[in-house]
């Protein structure tokens, strides 16, 4: 098994900065890519940004230019940096590994889920 235990959630005003960070408990061929999601209320939980051990990275359309995903192989860890954020980010942030990039909301292992509100 593998555990994911994420920080650095919070309250922030619109424009400001958060940095989220996860650690796996272990590095196997499961947590190849390593990435967020995240889910409002009533909504779908959707991919927001993932990167694989090559260092290869997928984002969201919605937050391409102000997010920035990075990991530490050796440390086991993903980190979201958050700038410029926005009302509409607002959400519960999941860390998610898996094994291959995909946007499938149930595959791999997976967080608790940190809260992040941005007010407006």
């Amino acid at each position: 098994q593998v555990q994911l235990v994420e920080s650095g959630g919070g309250l922030v005003q619109a424009g400001g900065s958060l940095r989220l960070s996860c650690t796996a408990s272990r590095s196997t061929v499961s947590t190849n890519v390593m990435g967020w999601f995240r889910q409002a209320p009533g909504k779908q939980r959707d991919l927001v940004a993932a990167i694989s051990s090559g260092n290869i990275t997928n984002y969201a359309d919605s937050v391409k230019g102000r997010f920035t995903i990075s990991r530490d192989n050796g440390k086991n860890a993903v980190y979201l940096q958050m700038n410029n954020l926005k009302s509409e980010d607002t959400a519960v942030y999941y860390c998610n590994a898996r094994r291959w990039f995909g946007a499938d909301s149930q595959d791999g292992y997976w967080g608790q889920g940190t809260q992040v509100t941005v007010s407006s």
